[in-house]
């Protein structure tokens, strides 16, 4: 058990005081009220001193007495009991089993001589029933065996209230509102004496120990248990805080919040309500009196009156702490709370809960200190000054004083310790990344996230570059310096960039790609500079790298415009000038045409022609090879020839100078058709390269989107080269039929029956056969349909005419026509569907001018 000072012992009445010139003095009793303190003594004499109290510069304070007056009661046997009612200006004496009122100042008795008779002991009820201020309740224990009696005392007269009947003699009573509790012979027992009802407690042995029985609070009661225990029990009948371990032979009891003083024969002894623990011993012989008077505890011996004056309890509180006593500092703070104004209790908790958590920092227990500081809301700078360095340079932080712990810095906290150092280290990583978006940093986030970047490079963690692209508040200058000194150059540029200096940002990424300084952070800084300046919105700085990245890497670095927003592509950077820039670097080059020609699609002659001409210089240079039918130059070939196929918008012209004697014929025989040459393409495609299949599919290619005519000419046209006589006429015929048979629907049946051979079999042309008369039947029934349809709706028409020719007209010079209100002069009229008759000419001016009004809306 370690102690703690709660409390100092001070003399307030010296013997010397009370004897006078008296041979012997013996203090029976003491009551003190104010600075009112009154002595009853075995000679049956009342004193009445004045205490003044003296504080002392560590906290503590002493006491004077002035002796004002005394008074002889008139009986020869000890003052018992003594009772203050100040409300009443009265002081209860009991003495020789009668209670006698005094004035508290002239210690007289009052004039009636009103006093109550048969008392054996008495208590005043503190939590009062009756509502009178003008009186006070007094519970007696009654000569009368197993009697207590209940009495309310007036200035100048005494009144029975009631009187109660007890199972065992009554050896100590305490009250609370309608609730006594008493020490009975063998037992304790709460007693609610408006009802009758009673509750035992806990038994004890009266004749082995003298009963305790004290009201501390709102029903609550503090009693003297079996086996050394200080038992705490509300009206109730059950214990709300654990019991107290006191001495078997405790005398008497006092509380002053938090703590339990008991007294014994040799020693006055502190225990804390809140822990239960016993905090300080004091010695003191011979003491038989130990009684608290509003927060004040006053103990006595025969011949002395001492005052138990409590050290402040903030200072007992870093005392604790002081001695590293963290969570006994903590229960006694908590406890604190009820003696303490509000606004006053938090500041002083904070504060406490800064200081435990120091502590506890300082013995490495950093979740116990992560609370503490949470609770405490800590100015997490104050941690930060620990850590060499780690706040900026322009922070305005200075240390709280007092100061909150004793040390200096990291260094001598861990005494030089390079592991422990390492764990100061990642704790405060931790800890300032979780408050850094808390209200905890509220005011200097920027201290907090340099120093979190500070920790970050210096530990080499992975998180620096989250905090660098996320939001953050991290100072330029101080971060700079540092993230230099640690090597982290992609850090800073990142730290450069979101201080809006892209500038320096790519120059220093530059460098590092480029071997000038070494920062292996990214295997991929190259890409990522790309995509950095893909993204950029400064021209300049785009403009300023561009020759660098396509030197680099054509086909990566060409990204900085293909992969562009679409917007800015648009608004900021002219296709026209990225082609300039680019003629340096052909494939790059190639990879921005097909960019603008297959992803945008721009509809513009030029980017067409320049990519088609690329293309063919290409498929040129790769044929003038060696291996002039690689993989690569089959690629470039199709992406030309399908360029030639799908865009209308090069010059034909330009590329079939380019193209002729060069050996391309399937790229001429698509220029060609391009010209709507149909006969030269297809020549090519027949008797140079022998490709029927792609000259089917020429013929469809060329049609599509067009009349059924147009198609069908050009298949003719296939079929009549296939017929033309020469060397190759058994292979084209077996073509010519092979096309007949699947494409029967584009061609017209009687012509191409006067095309062919008649030595060919019906067998051989079947399919085609087949699929014309289809067409044709097909084509018949289609009309029929739709002749039946059309002479149906003329039938429709032809019956609506009739209809309107069958009702008949009368006209008259009296008729008036409907739109100028003037009658007809011949039988010449317009009749309108309502009805309605009205002149031809102003029929005619209704429909030069719709919005004159008018009988129907046709005619």
């Amino acid at each position: 058990m370690m102690s703690t000072k709660a409390f100092t012992l001070v003399s307030a009445v010296e013997w010397e005081l009370l004897a006078g010139d008296k041979e012997r003095v013996h203090i029976e009793c003491v009551e003190c009220c104010g600075k009112n303190l009154y002595v009853g003594t075995g000679d049956c004499v009342v004193y009445h001193f004045l205490l003044e109290e003296r504080a002392l510069p560590t906290g503590t304070a002493t006491f004077s007495a002035t002796k004002q007056l005394h008074r002889h009661l008139g009986f020869r046997k000890p003052v018992s009991e003594l009772r203050a009612a100040s409300a009443l200006n009265r002081l209860l004496v009991l003495c020789d089993n009668s209670i006698t009122l005094l004035n508290m100042m002239s210690l007289e008795p009052v004039p009636s001589g009103a006093r109550i008779k048969g008392a054996v002991a008495l208590a005043l009820n503190e939590n009062p029933v009756s509502g009178d201020p003008f009186c006070v309740e007094v519970c007696i224990i009654s000569v009368k065996r197993r009697t207590i009696q209940l009495f309310l005392v007036y200035e100048d007269r005494v009144q029975i209230v009631r009187e109660v009947s007890t199972p065992e003699q009554p050896l100590a009573v305490a009250v609370d509102g309608h609730f006594l509790c008493l020490a009975l012979t063998t037992q304790y027992i709460i007693l609610n004496y408006n009802t009758g009802f009673s509750q035992d407690l806990f038994p004890y042995c009266s004749e082995e120990k003298r009963p305790i029985v004290k009201r501390i609070g709102r029903q609550e009661f503090l009693l003297a248990g079996p086996g050394g225990l200080g038992m705490f029990a509300t009206v109730a009948g059950i214990s709300q805080r654990a019991p107290v371990h006191w001495s078997e032979n405790v005398i008497g009891a006092a509380i002053c919040f938090p703590y339990v003083i008991a007294l014994d024969d040799e020693f006055i002894t502190v225990h804390s309500m809140l822990d239960q623990q016993q905090k300080q011993t004091l010695p003191f012989k011979e003491g038989h009196i130990l009684q608290d008077f509003e927060g004040r505890v006053i103990v006595a011996t025969s011949k002395g009156v001492y005052i138990l004056v409590p050290l402040p309890l903030e200072k007992q509180i870093q005392d604790l702490l002081a001695s590293h006593r963290v969570e006994e500092a903590l229960v006694l703070a908590k406890g604190a709370r009820r003696n303490i104004p509000k606004e006053k209790f938090q500041v002083m908790y904070r504060r406490i809960l800064q200081q435990a958590g120091f502590i506890q920092f300082a013995q490495l227990q950093f979740l116990e200190a992560k609370e503490l500081f949470r609770s405490g809301q800590l100015d997490v700078r104050e941690l930060i000054s620990l850590y060499p360095f780690l706040l900026p340079t322009s922070s305005s932080f200075t240390r709280s004083h007092p100061p909150l712990h004793e040390y200096a810095d990291l260094n001598q906290l861990t005494q030089g310790d390079q592991e422990k150092m390492a764990k100061c280290k990642r704790f405060l990583m931790s800890y300032l990344n979780e408050v850094r978006s808390t209200e905890v940093a509220n005011g200097y986030k920027e201290d907090i996230d340099t120093a979190l970047l500070k920790l970050y490079a210096e530990a080499d963690h992975d998180s620096l570059l989250d905090l660098l692209v996320t939001e953050n508040s991290c100072l330029l200058t101080d971060s700079a310096a540092w993230l230099e000194k640690h090597k982290k150059y992609f850090a800073l540029g990142l730290l450069y960039h979101y201080n809006n200096q892209d500038a320096a940002a790519v120059q220093l990424w530059v460098n590092i790609v480029n071997g000038d300084i070494h920062d292996s952070t990214r295997s991929d800084l190259y890409e990522y500079v790309v995509d950095f300046l893909t993204y950029s919105l400064d021209q300049e700085l785009v403009w300023k790298y561009a020759d660098w990245v396509l030197q680099k890497s054509e086909e990566v670095g060409v990204q900085v415009f293909t992969k562009r927003p679409l917007d800015e592509q648009q608004n900021s950077f002219n296709p026209d000038s990225v082609i300039t820039c680019l003629k340096k670097y052909p494939k790059a080059l190639v990879k921005y045409l097909e960019h603008l020609v297959i992803d945008r699609r721009l509809q513009k002659e030029e980017y067409h022609t320049h990519l088609a001409l690329l293309y063919l210089d290409k498929v040129l240079q790769e044929r003038s090879g060696a291996n002039s039918k690689g993989v690569e130059a089959t690629e470039t070939q199709v992406k030309l020839q399908h360029l030639l196929q799908k865009s209308d918008l090069y010059r034909v012209h330009i590329l079939i100078d380019r193209i002729r004697g060069a050996g391309l014929p399937m790229e001429s025989a698509i220029l060609h058709g391009k010209l709507e040459e149909h006969e030269e393409a297809l020549r090519i495609l027949v008797h140079e390269l022998q490709d029927f299949s792609a000259a089917e599919d020429y013929c469809l290619w060329r049609s599509e989107g067009r009349d059924p005519p147009y198609r069908q000419r050009l298949f003719h046209t296939l079929l009549a080269m296939y017929l033309q006589p020469g060397p190759a006429a058994p292979e084209l015929a077996v073509a010519a039929a092979d096309l007949l048979n699947r494409h029967a629907a584009n061609f017209d049946a009687a012509r191409v029956l006067q095309l062919l051979p008649g030595g060919w079999s019906v067998q051989l042309l079947r399919p085609f056969l087949t699929g014309a008369v289809r067409n044709s039947v097909h084509a018949r029934r289609t009309t029929q349909v739709a002749l039946g349809l059309a002479k149906s709706e003329n039938l429709i028409y032809k019956y609506d005419k009739m209809k309107l020719k069958g009702s008949s007209v009368q006209l008259s010079d009296k008729k008036l026509c409907q739109m100028c209100q003037n009658p007809f002069c011949e039988p010449v009229f317009v009749r309108y569907p309502n009805g309605g008759l009205v002149h031809t000419h102003c029929a005619a001016s209704r429909h030069t001018n719709p919005s004159s009004p008018g009988p129907g809306t046709r005619t």
